[in-house]
Order: C-alpha cells, then structure tokens, then sequence
C-alpha cells in the first residue's frame, strides 16, 4: 500500500498525466526544470547554493535557462506563435507558461448533480488551461474582418485573411477537416433580414464543435509537446526588463528569462494586462463591455437561418437610444453553461459536431456594446458589478421567461418546467430587469421583437433568457503593426491585447508575431 502510494506520489509531483508516461510539466510550483533543461542542452545561469548530490539541493538549485522566446498565456494565440515558431526554427529554445492545467487534466466539477453552481477552483478549468477559454467552447473559426477583431487595421485586410485561412488549414490538418464550412451570403435571408432593419454580417465559419475542437486541441499539443518547454499551473505574477532580457516572476516565486516576450493571456488575464502596462509604461486606451443575456429558443425558430449559415452574427440599431445590439455565438441544437471569470459566474454555450450530443434547443448572446468616454475608465469593472449582482440574487446565473419578463414578473420553477423550451443550464429562476439596467434591457426586448420578424417565435412568452452574460475586453494596448509594444521584443496578441475578440484572430496575430520574430532572427541572427 506505501509503495501504491509512493508512486502516486511521485507521479503528481513530476507531472504525470494519464496520456503519457512523463509529460515534460511543471505544476504547483513543483517540477523538474534543471532534468528538463539538461536534455535540451540549455544555456543556463546561476549555480546551485544548497550543494550539490542531495535532492533538496536539486530542487533548490538555481539554474535558469535563458529562453529564446517566453510564452505567457497556452490559449488559441500562444499555441500558433509556438507551432509557427517550431515548424520553421528547430533550434529554437521556447517556454509556455499557463496558469490552468494540460488539457487532459481541464475537468469542471459541475455535474448538475452533485455539484451545481461554480465552486471558485483555484484556476478554473473551463477559461484556462491548454486551448484557453475556447477550449471548450463550440469551436467556431469565423474568416472575416467584419467582426472578431481589428487585426486587419494593423497587418492590413488582405493580409488578415490570409492569416485566419493559413490557421483553418492547421486546424484541418489537425483533425477538423470533416467540420463544414459555411458561407455567410445567403441573398435571401441577408434581404429579409434588411427588410426589419437587422444588419447580416458576412463571413466563412468553420464549425469544429466542442468535441472537435478539443480533438484538434490534442492534436496540436502531441505536435508541439516535444519542441516547446511546457509549464502548467503556472500562473505569472510580474514581467520586468533586466539586462536586456525579459525576466517573468509567478506566483509561487519561479523564474523565467527570455529574449522575447508574448503575452498571450486571453480575455481573463485583463487584469493582469493592466498591471502589466502599468509597470512597464506601455500606453493603453479604454476599451468597450458588452452586456446582455444568453437566449434560449426550440431549434426549429433558428433552423432556416442556422441551416444554411450555422453562425448569424446580426447587428441591430435600437430605435429608441441607437445602442448597438448583436447577436453573439449561435449554438444549434446546443447547450447553456456557466463561465467563470475572475470569480464571477456569468453565462455561454456550446454545441457539438456529433449528432448524438445534440439538444432540442438554439442559444446565442444578444449583447449591447458600452463604449465609454472621460473620465470612467473601468469598463470591465463596471461589467463585473453587474455580474456580481446577479449572482447576489441568484446565486450564480439567474434564467427567465421572456413572457414574465415583459409582464414585469419573476419567473419562478413552476412557470418555466410548464413552458414548452426545456432549459439546458440549471440556473436560478428569477427577475432580469433588477441586475441588467434598464437601458440595456431595453435594447435587448427591442432586439428580440425585430428578430421575431425575421424568426417567428423568438418573442414567444417561453423563450429563457439566462443573465448576464458579460464579454470582458481588455483596454486596447498600443502596438505597431507587428503588434509589438514600446518595449523591443514584448509583443501582446490575442484577446488581452483588446486587438482581437475570436478564435481565428487571436490564432491568426499569434501566426503574425511568429513570424516577425522569425523575421528579426533572420535579419539580425545574433
């Protein structure tokens, strides 16, 4: 029994997963950086002060290997800057650090059974980990400049493309060749859809599905899991310039030094950005929040539009304070979840490329979009206070029939189990309009009477809107247009730069900054 015990032990300690043998992982704060860092053959610094020969001295010992490149952040933007980097410089020494787990370990412990609400894990394994928060998400990779992101404004548009199109050709090689891609430019529904003052959005979307997408995801990492230094719950607490290099400092004390430095921590880490910029003095400008509600309707209200579309990305001009609202991540045939972010319980959903996972509803997000001027400069927190309030109420996320809403009533267990839309999401029933201001409430009923123009039945008494559901955007830092900062060789890219908000652009800026560095190197090779 001790030597069962012992191995367990053991296997944790060094990162052991059940998909390997012995991942080259560091987690906790504990690991094997020295044994890893002699099989690469590093350069390394410092020396071992506790003496060496005893194994309290090897896990004291100082040796920091100097990386080439240092990868903050293992979501859709750290994963291709990593794969790009690899697939074309072998000699290439590269650490990625992440605060979540490796991708097989990414478990959330809501069951709907036994456990029902969000718990406030240390690192939440639905928005972080490897794959980021689109890990599990329902995998869709929109081509388009229309929306997702400005990275076009900084590497051009033709350019942009070509990029989110050299990253669907990985993710099919990678095993999403079978998912469809469809093409936004349905003539008929783009008119019906102007003819109720609804604006269409075109683009090319390639559903690979929560399943897929997380099939692709293992597939990357069995690519990269042997040419890149991986470094999971390993959350980094401070960036500092030193000596020419970037010297990265987590949270339980580990250091890292690399000659350049991507910032990839995805919507999650705005916070951390922040504090990042502010002390290193990189400038930023105040970004936009987006609130609203995810709605829940039958499939066959969406079916003719999500047939032959699958992703409707809609936009809508209110009539009444010309706020603009959108729709937000369509799910056929998909399901609600809970999402985490800094502790906050707010809403999403998924769907799934395997017909045996699919439900009987639609979903998707009707957000208004914030844009604040002098002197607030806090959006996100004033995002947060909203979330924050509907978990006060509700204890998490709080779900309402659109019929009580409108009546000015709260919906209750009875009323919704004796509608004719099943819920997906075991939320809280209850009164949307005492979280969600009265503005942006507004905006959202006004949304959903045009779109019942277009979908009948979307204003039916039984459609659940679950709240809030909050889009975080992290204040936009200035960068050029290889997307990096004033300080030479820091680059920030995907959703924490507040440049791109989608899978595709974030995947797409970390390909670009991959290769202005493979660029530098070529240039100037010392």
């Amino acid at each position: 029994m001790k030597a069962d015990f012992a191995t367990a032990a053991k296997r944790w300690l060094t990162g052991y997963d059940r998909s390997r043998k012995i991942m080259k992982v560091c987690g906790s704060g504990v690991c094997q950086q020295a044994k890893c860092r002699q099989i690469r053959g590093a350069e390394t610094v410092g020396k071992n002060k506790s003496g060496a020969g005893s194994l309290q001295g090897e896990q004291k010992m100082e040796k920091e290997m100097i990386y080439d490149v240092l990868i903050i952040g293992a979501g859709p933007g750290g994963i291709f800057s990593a794969l790009e980097l690899t697939e074309n410089r072998n000699d290439l020494r590269i650490a990625v650090l992440e605060k979540g787990n490796s991708l097989t370990r990414r478990h959330c412990p809501i069951d709907g059974k036994t456990i029902k609400s969000c718990i406030g894990c240390r690192s939440c394994s639905i928005m972080n980990g490897f794959g980021g928060a689109g890990a599990f998400s329902d995998g869709k990779y929109n081509i388009t400049n229309e929306f997702g992101g400005t990275l076009y404004e900084y590497v051009g548009e033709k350019e942009a493309i070509a990029l989110m199109e050299y990253v669907d050709e990985i993710n099919c090689r990678m095993g999403g060749a079978s998912a469809r891609l469809y093409a936004n430019d349905d003539p008929v529904i783009y008119r019906k859809c102007l003819q109720n003052g609804l604006h269409l959005l075109k683009a090319s979307v390639r559903h690979l599905g929560t399943d897929l997408n997380y099939v692709v995801l293992e597939n990357l990492y069995a690519l990269l899991k042997d040419r890149v230094d991986f470094f999971f719950n390993t959350a980094a607490a401070s960036v500092r310039r030193e000596d020419g290099l970037y010297v990265v400092t987590t949270e339980s004390g580990e250091v890292f030094r690399g000659r350049r430095c991507i910032l990839s921590t995805g919507r999650s880490g705005s916070k951390w950005m922040e504090s990042v910029c502010g002390s290193l003095n990189i400038p930023t400008q105040s970004s936009r929040i987006d609130i609203g509600v995810r709605v829940e309707v039958p499939y066959e209200t969406f079916s003719e539009m999500t047939d032959a579309l699958y992703e409707s990305k809609i936009v809508y001009r209110s009539a009444k304070y010309q706020d603009r609202i959108r729709t937000f991540c369509m799910n056929p045939h998909g399901v609600v979840v809970n999402e985490n972010t800094n502790g906050i319980v707010t809403v999403n959903g998924h769907s799934y490329e395997d017909p045996a996972l699919y439900t009987d509803n639609t979903n998707f997000a009707l957000l208004v979009s914030n844009h604040f001027t002098e002197p607030f400069h806090e959006s996100n927190q004033y995002g947060e206070s909203i979330a924050r309030l509907s978990n006060m109420l509700g204890g998490g996320v709080i779900v309402q029939r659109f019929g009580d809403l409108i009546r000015g009533q709260r919906s209750t267990k009875d009323r919704i189990d004796s509608g004719f839309v099943r819920p997906t999401l075991q939320a809280t029933p209850g009164d949307l309009s005492l979280v969600i201001p009265k503005r942006q409430l507004d905006d959202i009923i006004e949304m959903i009477y045009a779109l019942d123009k277009v979908c009948p039945s979307t204003a039916s008494d039984d459609t659940l809107l679950y709240g809030v559901e909050v889009k975080f955007y992290n204040m936009e830092v200035e960068v050029n247009s290889a997307l990096e900062t004033c300080c030479a060789g820091l680059y920030v890219i995907g959703d924490c730069s507040g440049v791109t908000h989608s899978l595709s652009h974030a995947s797409a800026s970390g390909v670009h900054v991959a290769r202005e560095i493979l660029k530098q190197l070529e240039e100037n090779p010392a």
